[in-house]
């Protein structure tokens, strides 16, 4: 599927063949949240996952990966918009989409952050305590 902003001259689409790797290889190893996964490691995570790629007329300029068993449960990750596309409500318009989306509206949906919480919020995102299973424990 494919959305357009109305005003501004972008558009998202969940069409895996869209999205630039190396790019958003390259966003993720920068984050707090994805440092030190490897490369084939975010390769792989792309290809098990509804992905979400936000486009400008100069390339990739946002990313979001939501896991999902399209029934009860959906884990909304990996939210990134390029720094120089910041500032005028992509990240609002990325997840409005997201939690629109025909194939997971319907499940419940988490994610986790250290910041932007005002974001989530507004998308019915409620902040409580989470227990985590670290790999290789």
């Amino acid at each position: 599927m494919e959305w357009k902003h109305g005003s501004l001259p972008y558009f998202i689409s969940d069409d895996k063949q869209l999205l630039e790797k190396e790019q958003i290889c390259q966003w993720l190893q920068t984050t707090y949240w994805a440092a030190e996964r490897s490369t084939e490691m975010i390769v792989k995570g792309i290809e098990n996952s509804l992905c979400f790629g936000l486009y400008a007329e100069s390339g990739q300029a946002g990313f979001v990966r939501v896991v999902s068993d399209y029934a009860t449960f959906s884990w909304v990750c990996d939210v990134y918009i390029d720094p120089a596309h910041r500032g005028v409500g992509l990240g609002k318009w990325m997840m409005e989409v997201v939690v629109t989306h025909p194939a997971i509206r319907q499940t419940s949906m988490t994610l986790a952050t250290r910041d932007a919480h005002g974001l989530y919020e507004q998308y019915g995102f409620i902040r409580r305590e989470m227990m985590r299973r670290i790999a290789g424990s």
